[in-house]
């Protein structure tokens, strides 16, 4: 008797969990899944009580008006995807290099160089703006892409992330058995270090991918031309200048989030994966 009432509480407390969940998911797909349908809705079905649950047939309308009031809109998102898989690739080559070295090599001021890493993470963005903006006017990069990527290249998060990761990821001795194989360093961090630490790269890809994709500030000062604007700046014109149709502000919304789910989807199980190895170690 005692055995089936541990299933049945045992049950009971799984099924409450997994409600639980459910209720999590909804919260926070809901506004995605509005977006995708106000897409494919006139201002009236946008506005309507209650509102929309199934998909429109405003869809090619809606992005003929897009279109039509942002005529770089393909442009833009060509810039912005650039930008991120320039910025993805360049963070996770320079921040891993800097964690391995961090993590496996003992140096004289590793200690403090690594703490004021650390340091630099309580800085609010916020605060750089205006030393960045004189910075990239004196280098002359005002207006180019490169103010977008480069500062970001030796990012600290990174950093702290892939040391941290590389430190319990790639063990020490197998780094003496690839010197003793004849691997230089650079050799024992690109066939080595790169692949072990997958899992990390996965997660600090998939941060770097989608704020660079979605920032805003540093590309609405340094970007002044709507042919040089990224999606963010450029969504951000339009619904200054869109007249309250809000079918197409919608269209343009839903379009700019496919790419981070794509992102999502793609490196979902490795990122995962990743938290589920920290959960169990710790």
């Amino acid at each position: 008797m005692s055995v089936s009432t541990n299933k049945i509480s045992k049950g009971v407390g799984t099924l409450i969990l997994y409600l639980i969940l459910i209720g999590f998911v909804l919260i926070f797909a809901l506004p995605f899944y509005f977006n995708f349908i106000f897409a494919t809705k006139d201002v009236n079905g946008i506005f309507s009580n209650p509102p929309p649950l199934f998909f429109g047939d405003k869809l090619v309308q809606n992005y003929i008006k897009l279109y039509a009031q942002l005529p770089t809109f393909w442009l833009n998102a060509f810039h912005s995807l650039s930008i991120a898989l320039l910025a993805t690739g360049t963070q996770l080559f320079f921040c891993t290099m800097a964690g391995f070295a961090f993590a496996k090599y003992k140096f004289k001021g590793r200690n403090g160089i690594y703490q004021f890493v650390l340091i630099t993470l309580m800085i609010q963005p916020l605060l750089l703006i205006i030393p960045l903006f004189k910075m990239m006017v004196w280098f002359g990069w005002t207006d180019t892409y490169l103010p977008l990527f480069i500062p970001s290249m030796a990012n600290a998060f990174g950093i702290f992330l892939m040391t941290q990761f590389i430190d319990s990821a790639v063990p020490k001795d197998l780094i003496d058995a690839a010197r003793i194989d004849g691997l230089g360093e650079f050799q024992i961090l690109l066939n080595v270090c790169f692949p072990l630490a997958r899992p990390g790269l996965a997660v600090l890809g998939t941060v770097t991918f989608v704020n660079t994709w979605n920032e805003f500030i540093v590309s609405k000062v340094m970007l002044t031309t709507k042919e040089s604007f990224t999606i963010p700046v450029a969504l951000a014109a339009l619904n200054v200048r869109a007249d309250g149709d809000y079918g197409a502000q919608m269209m343009g919304n839903a379009i700019s989030i496919l790419p981070l789910l794509v992102m999502f989807i793609v490196l979902s199980k490795q990122v995962i994966s990743n938290f589920l190895a920290g959960s169990l170690k710790g």
